[in-house]
């Protein structure tokens, strides 16, 4: 608990056009990895625009280590075919955090800083951090690397977790 800056909720809502690596469709899932810790979201059968809709959480340690997002489609007989992968860095959404104190009056759905794609994160589209309801959350679009097509549409929102080090203790 000692080196724990808070925890990171991830709400990987869907697919959008992944590949197909079956006959006519895939089997999706989501890994996803930061340092030692792997999550994996449930195979959704048969689609290549699925709706996972699932909480996952990292503990985060270290700003800098990227965030892995693997895309897989589930096979019985052989090993699991990569659908493509991302990446996302958190310092851009942490800046906002550091900002919360001063947002207390702003209106919902109010955007505090918007992210542009560029060479070194996988957005597909601007991104947007976003005054919600008393906190602040990211939504993106990830192009998937690695692969013909395919996004993938997710939100992170930060937890603060009592007794840990917390964002005051985070130099960006």
């Amino acid at each position: 608990m000692n080196n724990i800056l808070g925890l990171l909720r991830l709400r990987i809502k869907r697919g959008i056009n992944l590949a197909i690596r079956d006959t006519r469709t895939s089997d999706p899932y989501v890994i996803v990895t930061m340092g030692e810790q792997k999550l994996k979201t449930r195979v959704v059968k048969k689609n290549c625009n699925p709706e996972w809709n699932e909480e996952l959480t990292l503990s985060i340690t270290n700003m800098n280590e990227p965030i892995v997002f693997t895309v897989y489609d589930k096979d019985t007989m052989t090993g699991d075919d990569l659908m493509g992968d991302a990446e996302i860095d958190i310092k851009p959404y942490v800046e906002c955090l550091k900002l919360a104190a001063d947002l207390d009056k702003l209106p919902n759905g109010c955007a505090v800083k918007k992210v542009q794609p560029n060479r070194s994160n996988c957005l597909s589209t601007e991104s947007c951090c976003t005054w919600d309801d008393g906190k602040i959350v990211q939504d993106m679009i990830l192009k998937l690397r690695n692969v013909e097509c395919g996004e993938i549409l997710l939100q992170i929102e930060w937890i603060d977790l009592p007794g840990s080090k917390g964002l005051a203790a985070v130099q960006l």
